[in-house]
């Protein structure tokens, strides 16, 4: 990595463009999704979730549009988990204090994936029965 990456200055990676911005863009999101799959068991459990769906979804004899919502339901959840471990993260970051604010965000990013875990269901549900 250059020494502005080393540096900690975020300014210093504003205003890149082209195929280098696309290149770091995706070395940034692979290493998020490296870091939730080693850190935290829910991203963990959702990506079991969406090993098991996903090919049942490929399996299944339904239309292309319920197959779409059958497996993109499933990647949702798995990005609002990547959403509510970044509230927390930041949230902890900030103060690890007992703050009614602070326990409010980490509710709002819990009750955010509860939400697509119930989406899930519904999809599943409502389509195969």
């Amino acid at each position: 990595m250059s020494d502005s990456l080393n540096s900690g200055n975020a300014s210093s990676l504003k205003g890149q463009k082209g195929a280098v911005r696309i290149l770091r863009a995706t070395s940034y999101s692979m290493m998020g999704l490296r870091v939730a799959f080693l850190k935290e068991a829910a991203f963990r459990q959702l990506v079991l979730i969406n090993v098991v769906l996903q090919p049942i979804a490929l399996s299944l004899e339904v239309t292309r549009a319920e197959r779409a919502i059958l497996m993109l339901v499933p990647l949702l959840s798995l990005a609002i988990e990547l959403l509510n471990t970044a509230i927390e993260n930041t949230v902890d970051r900030v103060s690890l204090d007992l703050h009614p604010l602070a326990r409010d965000a980490k509710d709002m990013g819990s009750a955010a994936q509860f939400v697509g875990l119930v989406m899930i269901a519904v999809a599943w549900l409502v389509i195969l029965i």
